[in-house]
């Protein structure tokens, strides 16, 4: 922890985040639309969530109205520079400990896997910090491997996994938890900007180095100590 840390004084979360590559606004009835033509017919990408999928554009609609309205999770679409392609959400706010969770994400095909979508996670984890929030949390399905692998990629510890400790959709699931601390942000931050910067693609959009490497050598000396 930072020396010194004190709570953050009133906190909202904010209506929008841009990058170069990804921005991020507060869910609104008018993403509906486009988020519905890039999920539709992709209903894999709601086996982890607690919701959906939904088989109608109505019925997914009345769910991104009712998310819109809601506080804490604070839900935002990413838009990836071309559409409205994913949800994420900043959730379990509690200032008094210093800790945000990330939550809710449903990444559209179009969406997994690019640069966008890292720097989507980027822009919150450096909202989150910028806020004077010493914890940031990851939490997944234990048997949600793709999140897991996503998790590490990012940066975030590995920290266990709490047994029988959530009922969704019927089924009992353990959640594995994972973090990134303040002391380690600096660190990670670099290395997404390291990853996401230009001379780390080649012509054809290739990656030079991979973020997980990135992330795991800047964060080495950091964990050791």
């Amino acid at each position: 922890m930072t020396p010194g840390w004190t709570a953050p004084g009133d906190y909202a979360p904010p209506p929008a985040l841009r990058g170069d590559r990804a921005r991020l606004e507060r869910l609104d009835p008018r993403h509906a639309v486009p988020l519905w033509d890039a999920v539709r017919g992709h209903d894999a990408v709601w086996q982890w969530l607690f919701d959906g999928p939904f088989e109608s554009p109505a019925a997914f609609g009345a769910w991104v109205e009712a998310k819109s309205a809601s506080v804490d999770p604070a839900f935002y679409a990413v838009h990836d520079g071309a559409s409205w392609t994913g949800v994420a959400s900043l959730m379990r706010i509690d200032r008094a400990h210093g800790v945000i969770e990330v939550g809710n994400i449903l990444f559209a095909p179009a969406l997994q896997r690019t640069a966008a979508a890292t720097e989507a996670i980027a822009l919150l984890a450096g909202h989150v910090f910028a806020s004077g929030f010493r914890r940031f949390e990851w939490k997944c399905n234990a048997l949600n491997a793709p999140s897991r692998r996503a998790a590490l990629r990012f940066g975030f510890a590995y920290e266990g996994t709490f047994r029988q400790h959530m009922v969704v959709k019927g089924r009992s699931r353990d959640t594995a938890w994972f973090s990134i601390v303040d002391g380690e942000w600096p660190v990670i931050e670099a290395a997404y900007r390291g990853w996401l910067g230009g001379s780390n693609f080649d012509a054809e959009g290739r990656q030079r180095r991979s973020l997980s490497a990135l992330t795991a050598a800047a964060l080495k000396t950091v964990r050791a100590n």
